[in-house]
């Protein structure tokens, strides 16, 4: 027989039994469907998170104060710092010709007041290099003016956020608020940037660094945004790091300094895993619905021993028997995956809609692999019921009621 006629034959078989057969278009379409958005929900925590670390800006590196060792005790795992990580640390470092920008990060959380309006937000204190390193834009006025970060200013710049609910449409430039027990004049507001990391850049109050340290008492700094001057200066750029914190703490390896290329690699290694191992769990429904097929095809088989008797009894060999059945389970599997498909789109398509922060892809290899997974389940279980029909003898078959 030819192609064309074995597809004619498993095609008329098919059809001949519409329940059975939409019955397995059903549970493979539901396994192939269930591979795919499942990696594509995979995929898209790999690219938000990428994405969100792209949001830091280009060549950063983060200075952290402790040591990455473990102490032998319970989470966080940073060794104890002898000493902290100051302002004046920060400013040596960027005198290294291999440093582009630093900007030293206080942190804390205070209420921002305005007439009788409040709101308890994270305050950033920093430099005016923070906006170029984070890639900040502004919605109005300025950010925070350049000088002695060593000399705090009673200004500061609201997030887009925290400006609409204190102000609402009223432009705030030039007005006076208050910070924990300090009055801060308002000179600019951040455009609407988002989440990044976890902190919302529409909700903080961005101040300079030596007056947030006098507004939460401390002289240490929460961390350091440093950016390298070019991809090939990143590791370079680490090693002076380390060198000079070292040199300006009496000999301590006591600072960590975490790449962002390192950050997304470890991310992506992790994502990956992830990916795949939820793509392997769904693919064992490919298994039920293969099992399934073997169970339906070997009842048919059962049905339709006259029919399979007639073709060896008019010269039809064992092995054409066995390509015609293994052609109907080979026909069921692609049928499967094209609405598995459809179904998967439909799928990821509600997910991007409920969900449209967060960035529903699909992989081009998820479907190969969903494709060629089902039929390859498709056709190891259909090769015991084609066996099976191929050993039968013609004689017997055509014999039984």
């Amino acid at each position: 027989m030819k192609v064309r006629d074995i597809l004619q034959y498993s095609a008329k078989a098919l059809s001949g039994y519409t329940v059975r057969t939409l019955l397995m278009i059903l549970a493979m379409a539901i396994g192939v469907a269930s591979v795919i958005v499942l990696t594509a929900l995979g995929e898209g925590a790999r690219v938000f998170v990428t994405r969100e670390f792209s949001s830091l800006g280009t060549y950063i590196l983060i200075v952290l104060p402790g040591r990455s060792e473990t102490t032998g005790g319970p989470p966080p795992l940073l060794g104890e710092t002898p000493r902290e990580l100051t302002l004046e640390d920060a400013l040596y470092l960027a005198r290294n010709s291999v440093i582009r920008r630093v900007a030293p990060i206080t942190v804390g959380s205070a209420p921002v007041s305005w007439k009788h309006r409040e709101r308890e937000v994270t305050i950033l204190g920093s430099t005016e290099s923070l906006f170029d390193i984070r890639q900040l834009t502004m919605a109005q006025g300025r950010f925070l003016p350049g000088g002695d970060p060593t000399r705090g200013s009673g200004v500061c710049v609201l997030g887009h956020k925290l400006k609409t609910e204190i102000f609402g449409n009223q432009s705030p430039l030039g007005e006076w608020v208050r910070i924990g027990e300090r009055r801060f004049r308002i000179i600019g507001v951040l455009a609407k940037k988002g989440q990044s990391l976890g902190l919302d850049m529409g909700d903080v109050a961005i101040v300079p660094v030596a007056s947030a340290q006098a507004l939460f008492n401390t002289s240490g700094l929460f961390r350091v945004l440093v950016q390298a001057n070019g991809r090939n200066a990143v590791q370079k750029a680490k090693k002076t790091i380390l060198n000079t914190i070292r040199k300006r703490h009496e000999g301590e390896d006591d600072v960590t300094v975490i790449t962002q290329d390192a950050l997304l690699s470890t991310f992506d290694r992790i994502l990956l895993a992830m990916t795949l191992s939820v793509a392997g769990i769904a693919a064992i429904s490919l298994s039920v619905a293969g099992i399934l097929i073997m169970n339906v095809m070997l009842i048919a088989v059962s049905q339709r021993t006259t029919e399979v008797g007639l073709l060896r009894a008019i010269g039809a060999p064992s092995r054409q028997i066995l390509r015609l059945f293994l052609a109907e389970s080979a026909i069921l599997s692609l049928i499967g995956a094209a609405f598995g498909i459809m179904l998967a789109f439909l799928g990821t398509w509600g997910i991007a809609r409920s969900y449209p922060e967060f960035p529903v892809t699909v992989p081009a290899w998820a479907l190969g692999a969903a494709v060629f997974v089902a039929l390859l389940t498709g056709l190891i279980f259909g090769v015991l019921p084609a066996k099976r029909a191929a050993k039968l003898d013609p004689v017997e078959a055509l014999s039984r009621r």
